[in-house]
């Protein structure tokens, strides 16, 4: 009895296991904006509540909106301008432009269907050497996060996540090897992670570009971040993001490939 249950347990667990194989192949498909093919789980609807469900909270952990009508109005401004000169007008995503009032954190980012966020500590450090806000370096952060949107990173993640927790099952069941399935499931969504800042960066040289914006002031952003990370930052190969200097590279790269 015992042999015949282990036996039963492998069946169930390999049949776990082709069922997340066969239904990721059959979510596999090509991204209209960017030509890539990916694993997608999420229509475009599910995506746009997604981002709103989860937007208020996203600003909440941050101290909430930052209380100024006039900059809010100044990142909405930069980012419909990206959106309604580029490829993101042709998408189906609403598009918002959030400044939060964090002036701690030095970030930006996306959330699926739309919703975009900058924090005051970023915002505040994209000047020129007067000190004025710069027009451009907002707009190539703003680009970038609409490169998220675009590229459907959320929507890939979550597909991905979801495969592996049913490969996680088929493991589990089948034999004591769970661990060893969530970690390498771990690995590569870290892997991925890296390729979506890199692609991002290319999508908003993009946007940039047919928005009349100059891309080399994205350049200008990644320094800001290198500086802000400071000389003990992560190195490359254990973080989700890539070295700004390589980040750099590749964005010289994507403005002599559009330009």
């Amino acid at each position: 009895m015992r042999r015949g249950g282990l036996k039963f347990r492998l069946i169930i667990g390999v049949a776990i296991v082709a069922f997340a194989y066969l239904r990721k192949c059959s979510q596999r498909q090509e991204n209209p904006y960017t030509g890539k093919m990916q694993t997608i789980s999420l229509n475009t609807e599910q995506e746009i509540q997604i981002g709103i469900r989860q937007a208020p909270a996203m600003a909440n952990q941050h101290g909430g909106l930052y209380p100024n009508n006039q900059y809010q109005a100044y990142v909405d401004q930069i980012g419909k301008k990206l959106v309604d000169n580029s490829i993101a007008k042709k998408s189906a995503y609403k598009y918002e432009f959030h400044l939060l009032k964090d002036d701690r954190a030095i970030n930006a980012f996306a959330l699926p269907g739309g919703q975009i966020f900058i924090t005051y500590a970023l915002f505040s450090k994209l000047t020129d050497s007067n000190g004025r806000l710069n027009e451009d370096m907002v707009a190539g952060v703003l680009g970038h996060e609409i490169g998220h949107v675009l590229g459907k990173h959320s929507n890939e993640r979550i597909s991905e996540a979801n495969f592996w927790k049913l490969i996680t099952m088929g493991a589990s069941v089948g034999a004591d090897m769970g661990n060893l399935a969530n970690n390498i499931g771990q690995q590569t969504l870290l892997k991925n992670g890296r390729g979506d800042e890199l692609e991002s960066d290319e999508i908003g040289v993009k946007l940039m570009l047919d928005a009349g914006y100059d891309p080399r002031y994205l350049i200008n952003v990644m320094e800001i971040l290198k500086a802000a990370a400071g000389p003990n930052r992560v190195p490359e190969f254990q973080s989700t993001h890539p070295d700004p200097e390589n980040r750099i590279q590749k964005i010289k790269e994507a403005i002599r490939k559009y330009s």
